[in-house]
């Protein structure tokens, strides 16, 4: 389709008329460095972009832009591929083949399009360079005059072409989601299945300089994939896929990474997993950043970053009052861990000596609104032990401790369609709550998954009926302390104790 040209802040969006996904929230958090006293300054402006809008025939489009040298790539790709998917491309008829065509077309149209809108400043930028000396030792002062305002001229140019951008996007189609990305950006499906199994999948893989494969579709092309993996970097960022950065798509031969390749070595093709269906799945699906990514792995080390970030969003999702709450708060959470390792002084510290900008996008799925507050059990809640990492401010020790989220008495939605809950809905009894959930990681090679054992509690549906008082004003009891009288018996020599439940 036809497009109007995008020409910077003025520039009319074409998505201004779609409505946002209410079901969604975004946090972030810009780029620090730290000094020695532990103060951070921001180095320059927030470069990530994100986009969440609700489409027609049960059509939801999300992504996460993590840009570098400036935000324009990131955000001429969040109005152009919602353009080129959300305005009529995609129907409930579509096939899955359908949809991975229709999605990979919409990156590459996002790529062309917008070296349509450098075009000009690119070829202005290639002439003014034939009027300038070839001796490179020379300085700035060494220039005449004319040379002068032609390299200042040059200096403007490549600030407005520059930067590149990678992505990761999901769409939701007949309850179904797609997972498309470019480059280092990562998303989490959380979920609680019917046989009793909370699981945290990893869809996809990241395209980075020590991705097994992509250095071989590097080798492939005459790229010394060794020097690559050796180097960790590719013309100053860890992808091997982006989009723009004209530098490595155009220029590629002139950086001695990459001047053996017979062909463009750094691609904007995505690579698109799914779909995976959403039928009778309670829980929520993350899109993060690769600077929040990276945040919380040199706090804490790769292990058990997925782990932790989901306990983080499962304990807000039972404490804050929206999801915009829910998403700022893990980033700020994320934020002052990787700021409380710096200070401490300790092994990792010097990982996080920076960050950079974060972006956290939490879309829950089958999930009741957070709008009435957190709820007591007595209004209708149901009390789930979860083990969440938690990490003060005066240790920097990574700990668990067990929250216990109350899950609030709403009916069910399936992507903002009221359904019926497909998981067991029944009410746990005295003694029957689930242990604390203990995520366990296996990885596989396009995605990872964690598993726990259990009734799924951590992401169970929240009950139907608020527990009601009878004649005398109480109501029945929700708090089962058998367990402690037990111990506490036991451990004072009374044997065995004839206390019951607490009834409030």
């Amino acid at each position: 389709m036809v497009f109007k040209v995008f020409t910077g802040m003025q520039s009319e969006n074409w998505t201004d008329d779609l409505p946002p996904c209410e079901m969604c929230g975004v946090g972030t958090a810009p780029n620090c460095v730290y000094g020695p006293d532990g103060k951070g300054t921001q180095s320059h402006p927030n470069e990530d972009g994100h986009l969440r809008f609700r489409g027609e025939e049960g059509c939801f489009l999300y992504g996460v832009f993590n840009g570098y040298d400036g935000s324009r790539v990131a955000s001429f790709a969040s109005q152009c591929l919602t353009a080129e998917l959300l305005l009529g491309q995609l129907n409930s008829s579509h096939t899955d083949n359908d949809v991975r065509r229709i999605l990979t077309q919409a990156f590459d149209v996002v790529e062309k399009s917008y070296f349509e809108t450098i075009d000009d400043a690119l070829a202005e930028k290639a002439h003014l360079s034939n009027y300038l000396p070839h001796n490179e030792n020379m300085s700035f002062h060494q220039l005449s005059s004319q040379s002068q305002k032609v390299q200042e001229r040059l200096s403007q140019l490549e600030q407005e072409v520059s930067g590149g951008a990678t992505a990761v996007v999901a769409l939701i189609l007949n309850n179904r989601v797609y997972i498309a990305n470019v480059g280092t950006n990562r998303a989490l499906l959380c979920k609680s299945s019917s046989d009793g199994q909370n699981q945290v999948l990893q869809i996809g893989r990241p395209h980075s300089t020590d991705n097994e494969e992509e250095l071989q579709r590097l080798a492939a092309l005459g790229v010394d994939s060794s020097r690559v993996r050796q180097a960790g970097q590719i013309a100053g960022q860890s992808s091997t896929r982006r989009l723009g950065d004209y530098r490595v798509k155009f220029n590629y031969t002139d950086i001695d990474l990459l001047s053996g390749a017979k062909s463009r070595p750094i691609i904007a093709e995505p690579e698109i997993q799914g779909s995976y269906s959403l039928d009778g799945v309670t829980g929520f699906l993350l899109l993060m950043s690769e600077g929040l990514i990276s945040a919380l792995e040199s706090a804490h080390g790769p292990e058990q970053a997925n782990q932790e970030v989901v306990a983080m969003v499962a304990a807000e999702l039972a404490q804050q009052t929206s999801l915009e709450a829910v998403a700022q708060s893990v980033v700020e959470r994320i934020k002052r861990l990787h700021h409380d390792v710096y200070v401490s002084g300790r092994q990792r510290s010097t990982y996080c000596s920076r960050h950079e900008d974060m972006t956290l996008l939490i879309r829950t799925l089958n999930y009741p609104p957070l709008d009435d507050g957190a709820l007591t059990p007595t209004q209708g809640g149901r009390i789930y032990p979860v083990s969440v990492p938690y990490s003060n401010s005066q240790s920097t020790s990574k700990t668990s401790v067990t929250l216990s989220l109350v899950m609030p008495s709403q009916s069910t939605l399936t992507n903002g369609t009221n359904t019926a809950s497909t998981l067991e809905e029944g009410t746990p009894t005295p003694g029957s709550q689930s242990p604390t959930a203990t995520l366990q990681s296996t990885n596989t090679q396009t995605q990872s998954s964690s598993s726990s054992s259990g009734d799924g509690s951590l992401f169970r549906q929240r009950g139907s009926q608020a527990a009601q008082p009878d004649e005398t004003g109480r109501v029945p009891p929700y708090v089962d302390f058998s367990q402690f009288y037990r111990l506490w018996g036991s451990d004072h020599g009374d044997g065995q104790s004839t206390h019951g439940v607490m009834t409030h």
